[in-house]
């Protein structure tokens, strides 16, 4: 007992440590690497370890296209087509002269409106009036001359009763007389006809209209054509107050263009407004080289708002057999196995085969492959196939799009 006692004393005198207190300092140094350990584990590796799984999942969700839909849109029994054209007057004729001469005055000018037998201009006309004047005094010769072979039919046929004269002179007096009879008519038929040629110096409006050209003035030459020369178009007169409108329609809705329907015309200059017009009459016979029916639309213009010659936009109002559906052109997607259009269920897509009607230029009339409530996919991507994710975006406003 003593030597323990005087043992503890000189190793506390010495400093000399208890047997088991090293093994404890290890320890607490071992928990405190690991702790170290764990901080930079929870600081430094694992948010490298967050960063790249959630860079991996947002690649995977990049990898997912985006797409806009938009839904068919019906179609009911009447379908409207929009087609190209050029107003024109109900009646419009160029205004020729029919005699040679000179203008000597107009008096009506471009704009005018002029009633039916309205003096528009007079022409000096020379060589027809003297030709008048010749062929009046050659009447009055033949007319002399019939009338002397009259006295002497008559004369000899008086005498003929008393045998004074032979049948043979009085047969000679009446041919004489039948002769200068025609040599009247002949005559009169030539002053009738100088006598029309002179009216010919008054040029009168055939019809109500607006003159919408003069193509003369005073002093010019005036010739009709008549004697192999170029004739001159003087004047130009339309009728504004009924229109015609001349649409080629396609082959594709010539069986439902039919005389009775309805049809709306647009024109630039008045864009809020639709003129109604009315489908009166076709061609009945499609064009060769264009491939279209020609068909004739008569709108009524009281006021003359359009003018002649105008374009236009004719909206034609034609029935179909069946309803169908309208969706845009760049909805399709063209593959080797047919016609596509992409549609959207369940954020899955699947490419639908399609059956199109006609071609109304921005849209397409589908027949048959779709029901009216699918989302179609807008400009879907070439490389698309049936079953892939995709993700639908803000579908677009307006239009079709729904």
């Amino acid at each position: 007992m003593k030597v323990e006692e005087q043992n503890e004393q000189g190793r506390i005198a010495t400093g000399t440590p208890e047997p088991g207190r090293p093994r404890r300092r290890s320890w607490w140094i071992a928990l405190l690497a690991l702790a170290v350990v764990v901080v930079i584990v929870v600081f430094t590796i694992l948010p490298r370890i967050q960063a790249r799984n959630t860079l991996a999942k947002e690649t995977q969700e990049m990898a997912i296209p985006s797409v806009s839909v938009v839904h068919p849109r019906h179609t009911g029994p009447v379908q409207e087509v929009v087609l190209p054209a050029n107003v024109q007057a109900y009646i419009d004729a160029p205004i020729y002269a029919r005699t040679n001469g000179y203008l000597q005055r107009w008096y009506v000018d471009i704009g005018a409106h002029v009633k039916s037998g309205q003096l528009l201009a007079e022409i000096d006309t020379p060589e027809v009036n003297q030709q008048l004047r010749q062929a009046l005094a050659d009447l009055a010769t033949a007319q002399a001359n019939v009338h002397l072979a009259q006295i002497t039919a008559e004369r000899y046929t008086d005498l003929l009763k008393t045998d004074s004269v032979s049948k043979q002179d009085v047969d000679n007096a009446e041919s004489d007389y039948a002769a200068k009879k025609s040599a009247v008519q002949s005559s009169q038929a030539n002053v009738k006809r100088l006598e029309d040629l002179q009216s010919f110096e008054k040029i009168y409006a055939p019809f109500d209209g607006v003159i919408t050209a003069r193509n003369t003035d005073i002093g010019a030459l005036i010739d009709p054509g008549s004697s192999g020369g170029t004739r001159t178009e003087l004047f130009h007169i339309a009728q504004p107050g009924k229109l015609r409108v001349y649409v080629n329609v396609p082959e594709a809705y010539s069986q439902a263009a039919k005389p009775g329907l309805t049809a709306d015309l647009t024109l630039a200059e008045f864009p809020d407004r639709r003129f109604q017009g009315k489908l009166v009459r076709t061609a009945n016979a499609i064009d060769l080289n264009t491939r279209t029916l020609l068909v004739e639309i008569s709108v009524n213009n009281p006021t003359g708002e359009l003018l002649t010659g105008a374009y236009c936009q004719v909206h034609l109002k034609l029935p179909t057999a069946q309803s169908s559906f309208t969706i845009p052109v760049d909805t399709l997607l063209f593959r080797s196995e047919g016609l596509r259009v992409v549609v959207v269920n369940n954020n899955k897509a699947e490419l639908r085969p399609i059956t199109i009607g006609h071609d109304l230029g921005s849209e397409v009339e589908v027949v048959a492959g779709l029901t009216g409530d699918e989302s179609v996919v807008i400009n879907p991507p070439d490389s698309i196939e049936s079953g892939e994710n995709v993700r639908v975006v803000q579908p677009l406003a307006g239009g079709v799009a729904q």
